[in-house]
């Protein structure tokens, strides 16, 4: 694609082993005026997730004293969905989700949502594959990648002239891909529990939770459909007439 060098480009890239587990981050910034900047970092115990987001926040953190405009490229759709979907309806909830649970992470979208909205113009946000040869995307990786293994990284600071990675070197689609419909719950057709040698049946979880909780030697099981309930009655020792 032809090279726009107005903005500032930005790539951030995240990893983890283990998820959670020690993880590293990456980024590079590219200045229009021809200076390329490595950043990186790793945690002992942290997520997929909180890394690809606390290598967005170091990146923009960084920039902050650049007025021009600014291109992040992430492999994170979870980063772009966030940023530019999901936070309206978070803030609005007082960081809650729509299922009313507490937003994961909220520490680091705080902090990402300041830096942000602290920019004029907003920065662009690009959706690129990963895994693809993009260099920027690459480069990123290796270096999460390597903080993630506790490996020492020379992060290059200098002239893009000297620079090994064909970081403009941009791909032509960055839309983010079509987010896939949630696979409705199946409903389970019974829960069964053992308290004291005692079976009862359940409609329900609470129920069946009510009953077994804090009772110790309690056994419980839910049922998929008919057979597998009586498999799970002939495996405790019961008759399905007994219930």
């Amino acid at each position: 694609m032809t090279l726009e060098r107005q903005n500032l480009v930005i790539f951030t890239d995240g990893a983890c082993s283990g998820n959670p587990g020690p993880g590293g981050w990456g980024a590079i910034l590219a200045y229009p005026e021809g200076k390329v900047v490595e950043l990186g970092g790793s945690s002992r115990a942290t997520t997929n997730n909180q890394m690809e987001l606390l290598a967005t926040i170091e990146a923009l953190a960084l920039a902050r004293d650049y007025d021009g405009g600014v291109a992040v490229y992430t492999d994170s759709t979870y980063v772009i969905r966030g940023v530019t979907q999901w936070v309206w309806g978070w803030k609005k909830r007082d960081w809650k989700t729509a299922e009313g649970k507490d937003v994961a992470n909220q520490d680091l979208w705080k902090d990402l949502i300041r830096l942000v909205s602290a920019r004029k113009p907003k920065p662009e946000w690009h959706y690129v594959r990963g895994h693809i040869g993009t260099p920027g995307n690459e480069r990123c990786d290796d270096i999460a990648r390597k903080f993630t293994e506790g490996k020492r990284v020379d992060l290059y600071r200098g002239s893009l002239l000297k620079y090994d990675h064909a970081i403009f070197d941009l791909p032509e689609d960055t839309s983010l891909p079509e987010m896939r419909p949630k696979e409705e719950k199946k409903v389970a057709h019974s829960y069964l529990s053992v308290v004291n040698g005692a079976l009862e049946k359940h409609a329900d979880w609470k129920s069946c939770e009510a009953r077994v909780k804090g009772r110790p030697g309690a056994k419980f099981k839910k049922a998929a459909n008919a057979a597998n309930e009586a498999e799970i009655l002939a495996e405790w020792g019961f008759d399905k007439k007994k219930i």
